[in-house]
């Protein structure tokens, strides 16, 4: 007995996720400003009148991959930090390593380049980004941060600092990725630069007690 919906039912259903996810691959690869509404519906095997029934613009499909598509990602991060009262260098390998794995096996890395690159010509895809992903995770990782330094584990120091110090290197692994290795350039192993990087700047942020 078929107890589900009929099958074009889910098939409509289904659609906007499958726009989302083409629009993130068309992104990454195109931009945002070459990326058209043509692109989006051939990848995702609809027509371009099909997209607006769901979407008015190309605008409110970033806000739509970057709500369904990659925010998920950072509320990840959000929950590791809420369950993990301590110590902080397990906490800053989990969260490192788990995003490292994100990045390698998505095409975000791309709409990263898209949004540095574009961003001035379109500040309101640079907004979305920094609003719902960027100022997110930073302030995840900020209030972790200054937890471990109540529980004595970090030295003083701004937090919001010490979090940006520990994002820095895998935007920087990415942007090489996205930009130089198209070109020749040797890649970067993003899950060993962080393992590196996080070993590298715990040794200057925790205290004396935190690492014995």
């Amino acid at each position: 007995m078929d107890t589900g919906a009929p099958k074009f039912r889910r098939r409509k259903a289904d659609r906007p996720a499958e726009i989302v996810q083409a629009a993130l691959k068309v992104f990454a690869e195109k931009g945002f400003a070459a990326a058209k509404l043509d692109d989006i519906a051939r990848e995702a095997g609809v027509s371009k009148g099909a997209i607006y029934l769901y979407f008015e613009t190309k605008e409110d499909i970033f806000r739509a991959v970057v709500g369904q598509a990659i925010a998920p990602n950072i509320g990840m991060v959000k929950a590791m930090a809420a369950a993990h009262p301590g110590p902080l260098a397990d906490l800053l390998r989990s969260v490192t390593s788990h995003v490292a794995g994100v990045v390698s096996q998505t095409p975000l890395g791309g709409v990263l380049k898209m949004v540095v690159g574009e961003a001035r010509n379109f500040p309101e895809i640079a907004r979305v980004w920094h609003d719902e992903l960027v100022s997110q995770a930073l302030g995840a990782m900020t209030a972790a941060i200054s937890a471990a330094q109540a529980r004595g584990e970090v030295k003083p120091g701004d937090p919001r600092v010490y979090a940006l110090q520990l994002i820095s290197p895998m935007l920087v692994a990415v942007l090489w990725k996205e930009t130089f290795v198209p070109i020749g350039a040797e890649p970067f192993d993003l899950a060993a630069v962080m393992r590196q990087h996080v070993d590298t700047l715990l040794c200057g942020m925790l205290t004396e007690g935190a690492r014995t």
